[in-house]
């Protein structure tokens, strides 16, 4: 009887040894699942104050600016098709995203896949969509309006992105940081706000690609910080292109003039196409590479900012007339960025102790 006992008691104790060692290999599972979450959420709370998302913020400004320097070289200079503008900067983005899907040249960690995503073709074909209706808008708002009255429209990008970043990502903006994009928002419509020219195709065609832009990058955020699959941006830049190119390419049929693009299509027009793809296609892949670090908010801040440097440099291109609208713009600006940056800061203080306060509560409740 005694070694019986004795027995049951040695199994009774290896069970629990077990079930403890079981429990602490779950705890360590889920706390190596917590740390990686942790990891990107760390990466995201650094901001732009990390090295690589600085990086990346210089790259995306640079291509910016060289393809808006080829772009207004084309259609101006070279007196271009806009719509040729168009799908040439989608194939070539095309062409270099299945190039870049091999050779990250730094911009993204390869990753080995062994299968599709859920829902891949929806995700792409949707992104892809959205591509291809900016790119058109954009075509559609020049026509009828000038480029100024576009860019005033587009500095309404911070709080459309607000709403669709709480609608698809459940991200609350806190009240400051709300108030913050105001004078930002305002600052770029001055920025851009001469010879304004209203028409109402016009407006509602900058209006949507205003809101097509801002619910691409949202979506895109989305794919590329997923928490089960991780699109790398090559590969985001070279599915979303094939599904752009596959809608675009059938309607330039429609809207380009064939016999005009064959009059002006000179060698120094194909190269210039070229390399105006090129530059567009590495201004695509740096922002989707600076989008892994930062929220979309804090994106759509960047790319506000942007376009208020890119009417600065045009001045000193181009020769464009400054104004003192301009320069107040500016300054208002600058300044609602830095209020941005503060608000962010304390928002996520507030953040931490209401995490802080919570797990406090639930010690004194377990204990």
């Amino acid at each position: 009887m005694k070694m019986e006992q004795s027995q049951d008691k040695e199994s009774s104790v290896k069970e629990d040894q077990e079930v403890i060692y079981s429990d602490q290999s779950t705890m360590y599972k889920r706390t190596s699942s917590v740390d990686k979450t942790h990891t990107n959420h760390d990466e995201e709370k650094l901001g732009l104050c990390n090295g690589r998302a600085m990086t990346f913020l210089v790259l995306w400004y640079f291509f910016s600016f060289c393809t808006l320097f080829l772009n207004k070289y084309i259609l101006t200079t070279l007196k271009g098709d806009p719509t040729l503008l168009g799908t040439m900067q989608m194939v070539m983005t095309t062409i270099c995203g299945f190039i870049q899907m091999f050779l990250p040249c730094g911009l993204y960690v390869s990753v080995k896949r062994e299968g599709k995503p859920p829902h891949f073709l929806r995700n792409m074909t949707l992104v892809g969509c959205t591509r291809f209706t900016t790119v058109f808008l954009g075509l559609v708002a020049l026509k009828f309006v000038a480029v100024s009255f576009t860019e005033t429209v587009k500095s309404s990008a911070p709080i459309f992105t607000v709403l669709i970043a709480w609608v698809l990502l459940r991200e609350r903006t806190g009240i400051y940081v709300m108030l913050s994009l105001i004078p930002i928002m305002g600052g770029l419509a001055l920025c851009s706000a001469y010879e304004l020219s209203f028409n109402i195709e016009g407006f509602l065609a900058a209006l949507g690609t205003n809101i097509t832009e801002c619910l691409q990058n949202v979506y895109s955020k989305m794919l590329i910080s997923g928490e089960k699959f991780k699109y790398t941006p090559a590969e985001l830049q070279f599915y979303t292109s094939v599904a752009s190119v596959t809608i675009q390419i059938p309607t330039g049929y429609f809207l380009m003039d064939f016999s005009y693009v064959k009059r002006t299509l000179t060698s120094t027009m194909a190269t210039a196409l070229v390399m105006n793809g090129v530059f567009f296609h590495f201004q695509s892949i740096t922002a989707y590479a600076l989008m892994g670090f930062i929220s979309p908010v804090t994106h759509s801040v960047a790319n506000t900012v942007k376009r208020a440097m890119l009417i600065w440099l045009s001045v000193i291109v181009f020769g464009n007339p400054v104004t003192f609208l301009s320069g107040l713009g500016t300054v208002i600006v600058t300044v609602g960025v830095f209020l941005y940056n503060r608000a962010r800061e304390y928002d996520q203080i507030k953040r931490e102790m209401a995490i802080a306060y919570k797990n406090g509560t639930r010690e004194e409740l377990t204990a």
